[in-house]
């Protein structure tokens, strides 16, 4: 069993940037063309316009994010960041749900013991954990201990080198597995990375992985103050990397922790902003209301010690974004008279919690939750290590049904949404409009500021849109022989050579105009940085980038695509404009279509999800992390959106969530209820739906 183990737990997450377990699978319908199968239309070699805008973004964030200097304008403040974090966040919390914890074994060692156990931490949901015990009576200061990207999630060397010393040294210490990590992910004993489009799915019904570990850590600590020998008066909080970053937002919002060390995990939100990091590290929206520093000042007066290393490699923890954020949270705690209690040290080492760190929280920890020390470094006490196998709180492949998973979970709760949705009996479409460019992060339209004409080229005319954010949207276009048959505006989710060349020459040759747009992130508009993130979910970079700004990725297409019709309205006067586009980029014309009626004429849309139900894990990245809307199962669905619009609406080859083609007797059910909510609505337009047996990549 031991060898068993160590193979399954060979492989070590340093950073959040987790391989994810990508499915493909063939289409037959689209051919996939070397580059230069259309032309390009801007020059070879440029700059990162995209990520580079984004990036600028963020940092005005960082510079407006100003925190109060008075602690009248400070209190109100607070009570903003605070609530908007749990709105942003999704978080739902029943501190009256019955923890109803069971133990599975325990471990005797040198002066504590160890305890397998699980609880209750949202109804019907179930988390598994270590619970690190000294001898005594106590009561004993308590310390919740959260894991990063660890694949063995709590029972990983450096995380239960975590426990085992805090109880050598008095402490008692809950060491829990992150939801979706350690033995709570899909199939027990695989431990898989619980991020990405897996986590991501969690905003679809409108909440996160980061406001779902905010939960599990806060029933953490009711757990706790539950023990007859712990001191309830003095709880702590630690972790490293993304156990770091979950130290720093459940500690900012449960105000009975008393002190908190969060190791290789305090940066910038301007610094995340295009970096790779895992979802359980976002906040949808975060950067729209405030920085890091925001978060941490909601510690004061409680007592926050910060750590991170001088080797690092991710950018987003190096030591010099650590202190960008002390240095503005420090006044706060001044306002608070406890300038003291707030803390940093860098030391010399790789990403991790090693025993430079171990010490510095236990020095720290002496302090404020026991009253003895300076709150310097001091020498842990030596300890054994367990064979993994003892930590475990289920043998392999036995764990109680009570323990789901990000996937079972997401599609339950999918799913009632879904059926309250399906009840309503009337709908406002205005209302819906509205709600609906929430959802996308829409608040203004695109402008043009300038037009960019560049000679033709294997028949195209070539030229690019300047927009008012400051991108280019490259276009291609072939003026129609015949006026009548007007144009057909095409924008595939993976770009221009994704878009199968015999069709386009089919349309040139009936006569009909065509323009073929890239929208951001893709072909020619793509960003290099977003590029190299191969290992994750496709646009993971890019839309996480998005997401912290307050923005989807689908609601930007929505507002480039709007923008791009009213040029070609505009610029060639076309009889009718009609589109063509898969996956996301045909989700996008389809939520365009629900709120702008007068733009698009008829949509042919390849590949897209007739639901945001979540239903098929092995093939989780068939679609892009851009996909992802944070509430779009609280608003409706994607047969709302088709309802919204007057126009018909074509779905060639529909799928599911995970790109699995809709089988007869489900094409029944979807046509069924698009009709349904058609009738509600009250609009003009029609669904139809083809199966021509090819399913896109």
């Amino acid at each position: 069993m031991k060898n068993i183990l160590l193979l399954k737990f060979c492989f070590l997450l340093v950073l959040p940037m987790a391989q994810a377990n990508i499915h493909s699978v063939n289409i037959p319908f689209v051919t996939h063309h070397s580059l230069d199968s259309l032309p390009n239309v801007l020059a070879g070699q440029q700059s990162d316009l995209l990520g580079t805008s984004l990036k600028n973004q963020a940092m005005i964030k960082f510079a407006t994010h100003l925190l109060p200097d008075n602690l009248e304008e400070w209190s109100e403040k607070r009570e903003e960041i605070r609530n908007k974090i749990i709105l942003h966040s999704g978080l739902k919390t029943y501190s009256n749900l019955p923890l109803d914890m069971k133990e599975t074994g325990s471990k005797t060692m040198d002066g504590y013991t160890v305890k397998n156990i699980y609880f209750q931490t949202l109804p019907g949901v179930y988390a598994t954990a270590n619970l690190y015990i000294p001898e005594g009576q106590g009561p004993f200061p308590a310390v919740v201990s959260m894991h990063g990207h660890w694949s063995e999630g709590k029972i990983a060397e450096s995380v239960q080198s975590l426990g085992h010393s805090m109880a050598k040294n008095g402490y008692v210490s809950l060491v829990i597995d992150a939801f979706g990590a350690g033995e709570r992910t899909t199939i027990h004993g695989d431990f898989e990375y619980h991020g990405a489009n897996l986590g991501a799915s969690l905003m679809n019904i409108g909440e996160s992985l980061l406001g779902v570990q905010v939960a599990d850590n806060m029933r953490a600590v009711d757990l706790l103050v539950s023990l007859p020998y712990v001191d309830s008066e003095n709880i702590g909080a630690t972790g490293a990397s993304g156990g770091g970053n979950q130290t720093m937002w459940f500690a900012a919002l449960d105000e009975r922790v008393k002190a908190t060390m969060p190791i290789v995990s305090v940066g910038t939100f301007e610094s995340a902003v295009m970096g790779s990091n895992c979802v359980c590290e976002l906040l949808p929206g975060g950067l729209s209301f405030t920085e890091s520093a925001g978060v941490l000042a909601l510690y004061a007066p409680r007592a926050l010690k910060m750590c991170n290393h001088a080797q690092d490699s991710n950018p987003t923890f190096f030591p010099a974004e650590m202190r960008r954020t002390f240095y503005n949270v420090k006044p706060v705690f001044k306002l608070h008279g406890v300038e003291e209690k707030v803390a940093y040290e860098v030391f010399d080492l790789t990403h991790g919690y090693w025993k430079e760190d171990r010490e510095a929280m236990l020095g720290w920890f002496d302090l404020h939750l026991k009253g003895v020390g300076t709150g310097e470094s001091r020498p842990e006490k030596p300890f054994e290590l367990l064979p993994l196998e003892d930590l475990l709180v289920f043998p392999i492949g036995e764990r109680s049904p009570l323990v789901i998973s990000t996937d079972t979970y997401t599609r339950n709760q999918g799913q009632k949404l879904k059926e309250e949705f399906l009840k309503k009996q009337s709908l406002n479409p205005e209302q819906l409009k509205s709600d609906l460019r929430t959802v996308l992060g829409i608040d203004t339209s695109l402008e043009i500021t300038n037009t960019f004409n560049f000679s033709r080229k294997d028949g195209w005319e070539r030229s690019a849109i300047q927009t008012s954010d400051g991108m280019l949207i490259p276009i291609l276009h072939v003026a129609p022989k015949n006026p009548n048959l007007g144009y057909t505006l095409f924008a595939y989710a993976n770009g221009k050579n994704e878009i199968p060349l015999n069709h386009l020459e089919e349309l040139k040759d009936r006569g009909e105009g065509i323009v073929v747009v890239e929208l951001s992130g893709t072909g020619e508009a793509a960003s290099k940085v977003d590029a190299a993130g191969t290992s994750l979910s496709q646009f993971h970079t890019l839309s996480r980038a998005q997401l912290w700004l307050g923005k989807t990725l689908l609601g930007e297409w929505v507002r480039e695509l709007e923008l791009v019709s009213r040029y070609i309205q505009q610029a060639y006067n076309p009889t009718s404009l009609k589109f063509e586009g898969n996956k996301e980029a045909g989700l996008a014309a389809l939520f365009l279509s629900a709120l702008e009626e007068d733009v698009l004429q008829k949509l042919t849309l390849r590949n897209v999800p007739v639901s945001y139900l979540f239903d098929n894990r092995e093939q989780i990245d068939y679609f892009s992390m851009g996909i992802h809307l944070p509430g779009i199962l609280n608003w409706g669905d994607v047969s709302l959106a088709a309802g919204l619009s007057t126009r018909d609406v074509t779905f060639i080859d529909p799928v599911s969530m995970s790109g699995v083609p809709v089988s007869t007797n489900g094409l029944n059910a979807v046509k069924a209820e698009f009709e349904k909510v058609k009738k509600i609505v009250n609009k003009p337009g029609n669904s139809y739906f083809q199966q021509t047996g090819s399913n896109s990549n």
